[in-house]
């Protein structure tokens, strides 16, 4: 894919630690894409554990369910990832596929197939071609290193703009970790899980239980508060790996989640989903602006959360967004459908911390000129105050354009 860079990429892109225990390794296979990398290895020192959330589609592909059924042990040698083939809806080919790729990961890894994590992204009801894989394998295995974050996002991109990655740090007891992200996704995305690909390394010594009580805590608030067109996808997966290698630091091992000491390991754990959760909703298909929405005054938490994803997934709203209209009417016309609690003349609105609609009606001081200005923003903050309780969300998405038509329109051609 040769898209044009979205103009809301981040500025600066993060220098990417090495992971001790993690080694990537990154080439063309030829799955779609000529000329370009397409596949993804990521191989794992013995010990590292292993947390997963998954696409909640009924229609799921191959791999995200090689991936349920391997990853109750918790534990994790080998992941590969491709792009440009999502190998679902591929029926019994598609469940071949996986065990080739598997077989082939495993052996050039020398570990159990039942260690080997996969994902695949692109058109979906293609076959993939696994036997691809094979002339690559051994050679991944072999180049294998210690960095390689950027080309590894890189590799696993579609119709991305850029590649996404973001790091943190932490301590843990008296011994620092790492925390290193990388994602894909720009189309496809709604919850529950925002439709993406993301991966999470550290060096910190978590068991695998522990490891995913902390996934499923902070998915909420970060990649499932994101949409860019409602679309879940039949291929989300977000797993952590945590390699332990810091254990040889002194960094004390952790076996219950709610251990007082991974308090600081929380936040920068959930520092990185976010970051990488926010760039995906900047790499939307065709976005020009970043779209962040704050439901306050809700009935609860949970009613906020729908009635802030009824607006972000309404085309109206969207395209009043890419065309800079501050059209409240649109908004107000989103919370009355979420089907949550609300009153119409309780509700006020503000588009860029301007409110324009007051207690059911337009704002006495309204101002065109100065809403217009702000509008043309690339970032717009758009919320609203429902009145009927203390329930809050915050949710992000992005503008619908003509772009958005384009790219899907084109993406099988």
């Amino acid at each position: 894919m040769a898209n044009a860079v979205s103009p809301l990429a981040p500025k600066s892109v993060p220098d990417m630690p090495a992971i001790s225990g993690v080694r990537l390794a990154t080439a063309a296979a030829g799955i779609r894409y000529p000329g370009r990398t397409d596949v993804l290895l990521a191989l794992f020192a013995p010990g590292t554990t292993a947390a997963g959330v998954f696409t909640r589609s009924k229609c799921p592909s191959a791999p995200v369910e090689w991936c349920r059924a391997h990853l109750k042990p918790g534990k994790a040698r080998a992941l590969v990832v491709n792009s440009g083939n999502a190998n679902a809806f591929t029926g019994k080919s598609g469940r071949a596929a996986t065990k080739l790729t598997a077989a082939l990961a495993a052996k050039a890894a020398g570990c159990p197939a039942t260690q080997v994590f996969l994902a695949s992204t692109g058109v979906i009801g293609e076959p993939l071609d696994a036997r691809k894989f094979g002339p690559v394998m051994s050679g991944l295995a072999a180049r294998a290193a210690a960095g390689g974050f950027h080309g590894a996002a890189k590799a696993i991109m579609t119709t991305d703009t850029f590649p996404k990655v973001a790091t943190a740090t932490a301590r843990i007891g008296k011994t620092r970790v790492t925390i290193n992200g990388i994602a894909k996704g720009a189309g496809m995305i709604a919850p529950d899980m925002a439709t993406m690909l993301s991966f999470i390394f550290t060096d910190a010594p978590i068991a695998a239980p522990a490891l995913q009580r902390i996934l499923n805590d902070t998915v909420t608030d970060t990649f499932n508060a994101v949409t860019i067109d409602g679309d879940t996808s039949t291929s989300d997966t977000l797993m952590a790996f945590a390699t332990g290698a810091a254990a040889a630091r002194g960094a004390p091992r952790i076996s219950k989640p709610g251990d007082p000491r991974l308090r600081g390991f929380r936040k920068a754990f959930a520092t990185v989903l976010a970051d990488l959760a926010e760039q995906i909703a900047r790499d939307g298909e065709g976005a020009r602006k970043l779209v962040e929405i704050e439901v306050e005054g809700a009935v609860s938490k949970i009613s906020a959360r729908r009635i802030a994803m009824s607006i972000a997934n309404s085309p109206l709203v969207k395209t009043a967004i890419a065309g800079e209209d501050a059209n409240w009417g649109r908004v107000v016309m989103a919370v009355g459908k979420a089907g949550e609690p609300a009153n119409r003349d309780k509700l006020s609105i503000w588009f860029g911390g301007i409110r324009v609609a007051h207690r059911g009606m337009r704002d006495p001081a309204y101002d065109e000129a100065k809403v217009s200005a702000r509008m043309k923003q690339p970032k717009i903050s758009l919320k609203v105050q429902l009145g009927m309780g203390r329930g809050r969300d915050r949710v992000l998405t992005c503008d619908l354009t003509k772009e958005y038509v384009a790219i899907n329109g084109d993406y099988r051609s």
